[in-house]
């Protein structure tokens, strides 16, 4: 069941365990958020999941061998409940000295309690430190804005009013940055990220979107409620044909956090990024 988010373990004293225990996964409801944003569960407008890896799992072998690896997490976009990422990292932290005759076991266990809690089906999967040296480092797609030349106000909330597009142009187009930067509604802990605009519609201006970006960096919300507030923004502006949204967050704590929305089902790759 959800629960506000102050009653959370964000920005508390913890006792860190390390057996087995489901029971720390702590909810919080999307509805709240989407009902500031003007958003229905039955209606949203876009497609997508809040994809997680996890860099510090670990857990034991019959044996009492203790074995390493990379988790990745996709929660759908429109499950009823976000995972709360202290709780997620509690868990998980759980599963250190915890016995699983093998991979597959640990994977159904994960997705069985991540599900439970998400309020819709969790996808798992688990990657050898092989496999993860193999898949390298990946580039942002599309046109970076970051070395445009522009001035920036600074801003205490995000600006909308400062996207322009020219509505006598329609194109597609492919926009990135590495300067996106919100903060955490809880501990005011900053949150690093990069981001993909992928967009079929009227002609936006990248210095307008550079500089709409740098208006979150003293906003307080959760990665997810970040990217769709984007996602509506330039929905509302572009009236696109296609568009996603999609942001890769640093790590905190061995988890990265990385939402993506889209007006077209399917998901994109999962590259890893330099600063992750």
């Amino acid at each position: 069941m959800p629960h506000s988010v102050d009653a959370s373990p964000l920005g508390k004293v913890t006792h860190y365990i390390s057996t087995y225990s489901p029971q720390l996964l702590f909810a919080i409801a999307r509805a709240p958020k989407w009902t500031e944003l003007g958003l229905t569960a039955d209606r949203l407008p876009y497609y997508g999941a809040d994809i997680w890896n996890c860099y510090e799992l670990s857990w034991l072998l019959p044996s009492g061998k203790p074995v390493v690896a990379v988790g990745e997490f996709q929660i759908p976009a429109d499950s009823p409940n976000i995972i709360e990422s202290k709780s997620f990292k509690l868990y998980l932290n759980s599963l250190n000295q915890s016995v699983f005759e093998n991979t597959g076991q640990l994977i159904r266990t994960l997705e069985q309690d991540l599900s439970a809690v998400a309020g819709k089906p969790v996808q798992v999967r688990i990657y050898s430190l092989r496999d993860v040296q193999q898949q390298g480092l990946q580039l942002l797609p599309g046109d970076c804005v970051d070395e445009l030349d522009i001035r920036i106000e600074s801003c205490a909330t995000p600006q909308p009013g400062l996207l322009r597009c020219d509505r006598q142009q329609v194109t597609r187009a492919c926009l990135s940055s590495h300067l996106l930067k919100s903060n955490c509604p809880v501990t005011g802990q900053p949150d690093w990220g990069s981001i993909v605009v992928e967009y079929s519609g009227y002609w936006l201006d990248p210095g307008s979107f550079l500089a709409y970006l740098v208006s979150y960096r003293q906003h307080a919300d959760f990665h997810e409620q970040c990217v769709e507030r984007i996602f509506l923004d330039l929905q509302q502006l572009l009236c696109p044909e296609q568009l996603t949204v999609y942001a890769r967050y640093v790590r905190r704590g061995g988890l990265d956090i990385n939402p993506f929305r889209s007006t077209h089902p399917g998901l994109p790759a999962n590259g890893r990024l330099a600063r992750q």
